[in-house]
C-alpha cells in the first residue's frame, strides 16, 4: 500500500500545482472597460433611468431636467458615419412630428465627439432626405453607454482604435416620472423599426390613460384587453361593450 501511495502522490501533486493560464492582456483590457458589477445599476423596467450630464449637438444637458414633464426615447448608435445608423437617424428625424404629438422627446447617442456628430448630421440629411432636429449625445468615452449597459458582450471585435467597445442599438422609453418603461436591444448589424418604437409608445400611453392592456400587434383603434384585475361587471360599467372569450380573456374597444 505504501509503495502504491508513493507512486500516486507525485502525479496528484503535479496535477494540483499545474500552472493556471492567465487571461491575455487584451481580455483583461476589455474587462476593465466595463462597469464593475457592484457599480452597475439595475436597469429594470420601472426603475429610475440614471441621470447624467452630457454634451449634445444642441448644447449641454442634465438628462432628467431635459426630459422635464415629457416622455423620452434614448437610443444609441455604434458610431458616426456608419451605414445602418445613418438610415435609422434619418427615419427617426422624419417621424419626429409623430413623437411630438405624443409628448415624446427624442435623443440619440453615438460614440464620437460633437465635431464628428455635426458633420455626420449633414450626411444624414443629405442621404436620407431628412431634417434632423433632435439632439445627439457625444459619448466618446462610453461613460453613458456603460451606465446604461449599451455594450455587446458577444461581439468583442466591435471596438474603436483605442480598444474601447462601441455601443449597440439600445432603445429606452422613459416616462415623465423618469422611470424606464420599455427597452429594446439590437446588435450593430440589425437596424431598428421606427414604427414599432412609435407603436409601443402608443401602447404604454393608452395603458396608462385608459387602464387597459394591448394584445399582439395592437395599433390604435384595435380592440384592447381588459386586465385581470378588473371584473367583467366593472369593465362593462367603465367601457360599455365587453366581449368575453374566456373569463381571463376579455376585449373592448376604446377607439383611437
Amino acid at each position: 500500500m505504501a509503495s502504491l501511495l508513493t507512486r500516486i502522490a507525485p502525479r496528484t501533486l503535479a496535477i494540483g500545482f499545474r500552472p493556471i493560464a492567465r487571461p491575455s492582456s487584451s481580455l483583461l483590457l476589455r474587462r476593465t472597460l466595463a462597469t464593475a458589477p457592484d457599480e452597475q445599476p439595475h436597469l429594470r423596467l420601472g426603475s429610475i433611468a440614471p441621470n447624467f450630464q452630457a454634451k449634445t449637438t444642441q448644447g449641454d444637458i442634465d438628462f432628467h431636467k431635459w426630459i422635464g414633464d415629457k416622455w423620452a426615447i434614448l437610443f444609441s448608435h455604434p458610431a458616426d458615419f456608419t451605414p445602418v445608423c445613418t438610415t435609422e437617424l434619418g427615419a427617426f428625424a422624419k417621424m419626429k412630428n409623430e413623437f411630438d404629438k405624443r409628448g415624446v422627446k427624442l435623443i440619440g447617442l453615438s460614440a464620437n465627439d460633437l465635431n464628428s456628430h455635426g458633420k455626420w448630421i449633414q450626411d444624414i440629411n443629405e442621404t436620407q432626405n431628412s431634417n434632423l432636429q433632435f439632439p445627439i449625445i457625444a459619448d466618446a468615452d462610453r461613460k453613458i453607454a456603460y451606465t446604461y449597459d449599451m455594450v455587446d458582450a458577444q461581439d468583442i471585435t466591435n471596438k474603436d482604435e483605442k480598444g474601447i467597445a462601441f455601443t449597440i442599438r439600445s432603445v429606452f422609453v422613459i416616462d415623465p416620472q423618469k422611470k424606464i418603461r420599455l427597452t429594446m436591444m439590437y446588435p450593430a448589424s440589425t437596424g431598428r423599426n421606427t414604427a414599432e418604437v412609435l407603436r409601443v409608445v402608443d401602447s404604454l400611453q393608452t395603458g396608462d390613460g385608459k387602464g387597459v392592456t394591448t394584445p399582439i400587434d395592437w395599433i390604435p383603434g384595435d380592440d384592447v384587453i381588459v386586465p385581470p384585475s378588473v371584473s367583467t361587471e366593472d369593465a362593462r360599467k367603465k367601457f360599455g361593450d365587453v366581449r368575453e372569450v374566456k373569463p381571463y380573456l376579455r376585449y373592448t374597444n376604446i377607439g383611437q
